[in-house]
């Protein structure tokens, strides 16, 4: 049996890890897009034949996982697709949405190829590719263990990152003997504030992992709402300004609307509108209500007395687009939410573009963003940043909270592995990470008794 990473593999996003059993069967976990800033013929090719790919099975909805679905059904795929129910339906709107950006951001940038007299790039897929994709899900609920064909089981652990986001345990009998892989998704949080916490996995050969922030560890849960609390006033109320945030569609925005949610339920927050301008948000909210399965006792409880967690005074989801360019025009302090999350698309960058010059904007990062993502520049504070083709003096303030994070730390992430008698891990391979990060989170898993921690590069493979 082998595996092969061609994705995530010494960076954060395009998760794609092909295991080929001796009998030669494939089988891709997970198939994401690359993201950021000189990853478009990156997305072009996968590095194998998706016509020879026979199962694909998702861990989670994340377009860095599920974004190249389509194009690997547009280029000849037609296997079955394994995921949660959640997940199928997060898909759904997503990958219809990512559809919708890849023909607008190609449009503009095949405007500047040509411009420079470069060959034209191939759209990455359609509207009809995202269709045929769907057709080829099939649902399997968390721990119910399910046949991939004679000798290869698998099972979904909740890994509580997003809503439907699993890790994915791998069970092969091969030549009379059994081999177990555990792939452990993207991780998310113990005691997030809307889903269940990552729940044990049964004992692994092998693993592979995530390592997002192998290097880092998240503000006090404690201090969120205060510090949330704290930038709204000091823009909205003294600066008199618009709050933007960008946030992903999924579990990041929805965490916003609760916590704003709770402060306005506690008479905490100001009487000022909330716009969460983004369709594929306010799908993603509707979405949400429709797995309450997914969350956690608080929220539901939460839910019972409140009635929603997702709704509440000045609240306001926007969906058509001349909304959302009349937000531009408005000089009324608000409080923006809208994707996507790391800046890179979608309408927050036209309301990054119309208020970044301006003091009384302030623009909150609250997630993972890629190098080279426009929410990684902003995060560096720079004097000035330049926006679809044209550069603009930095005068908005940028904050910066990682309390909402839905990616585990490194302690959390240890945690989460605790379940393993490291002793039996024959090799843990580390993904979705930069390098300095994996490097400093291998020396860690080290020391907690993991001793074979492999940092894969692009395209190679291991034998198992």
């Amino acid at each position: 049996m082998k595996i092969q990473f061609y994705g995530a593999a010494q960076r954060v996003t395009g998760s794609k890890h092909l295991i080929t059993t001796n009998k030669g069967t494939k089988i891709l976990l997970d198939c994401g897009l690359f993201q950021g800033i000189g990853t478009t013929e990156l997305n072009l090719q996968f590095g194998f034949d998706p016509k020879e790919v026979d199962f694909l099975i998702l861990s989670h909805a994340h377009i860095d996982h599920t974004g190249l679905v389509p194009r690997l059904v547009r280029k000849g795929f037609k296997g079955t697709i394994y995921a949660t129910p959640a997940t199928k339906d997060l898909c759904e709107i997503m990958l219809m949405d990512s559809a919708h950006i890849q023909e607008k951001d190609l449009e503009r940038i095949n405007k500047r190829r040509i411009g420079r007299n470069e060959e034209p790039y191939e759209l990455l897929y359609n509207a009809d590719d995202v269709e045929a994709a769907l057709k080829l899900f099939k649902t399997v609920d968390y721990e119910h263990p399910f046949v991939i064909e004679e000798g290869v089981i698998a099972k979904f652990y909740d890994a509580g990152h997003l809503l439907g986001s699993a890790g994915i345990y791998l069970t092969f009998e091969e030549e009379y003997k059994t081999k177990t892989l555990f792939f452990t998704g993207d991780i998310g949080r113990p005691d997030d504030k809307i889903l269940r916490s990552p729940v044990p996995f049964p004992q692994a050969d092998y693993i592979v992992c995530e390592s997002t922030y192998g290097n880092k560890l998240h503000e006090p849960e404690a201090d969120m709402k205060t510090h949330l609390l704290r930038i709204v006033y000091q823009t909205c109320i003294e600066k008199k300004g618009k709050l933007l945030i960008p946030a992903f569609a999924v579990d990041r925005t929805q965490e916003l609307i609760y916590a704003l949610d709770q402060l306005s339920h506690e008479g905490l927050l100001p009487q000022i509108p909330v716009y969460v301008d983004s369709p594929l948000s306010v799908k993603a909210t509707m979405a949400m209500k429709d797995n309450e399965e997914c969350f956690n006792p608080e929220i539901l409880a939460y839910i019972k007395r409140d009635g929603d967690a997702f709704n509440f005074e000045n609240l306001h989801y926007i969906s058509d687009v001349m909304q959302s360019k009349a937000l531009n025009e408005s000089k009324e302090p608000c409080i923006i939410i809208s994707s996507s999350g790391m800046a890179e698309a979608g309408r927050i960058k036209h309301h990054i573009k119309n208020n970044v010059e301006k003091p009384s904007t302030t623009i909150l990062l609250v997630g993972y963003c890629s190098p080279g993502s426009l929410g990684a520049i902003l995060k560096t504070k720079p004097t000035e940043v330049r926006i679809f083709g044209e550069t603009f003096k930095r005068k908005a303030d940028i904050e910066i909270m990682d309390s909402f994070s839905a990616h585990a730390d490194y302690k959390e992430m240890i945690k989460h592995l605790s379940c393993q008698d490291a002793s039996k891990v024959k090799k843990l391979f580390l993904v979705h990470g930069e390098t300095d990060n994996q490097l400093m989170f291998k020396n860690r898993l080290n020391k907690a008794g993991f001793q074979d921690v492999f940092i894969p590069t692009q395209g190679e493979g291991f034998d198992l």
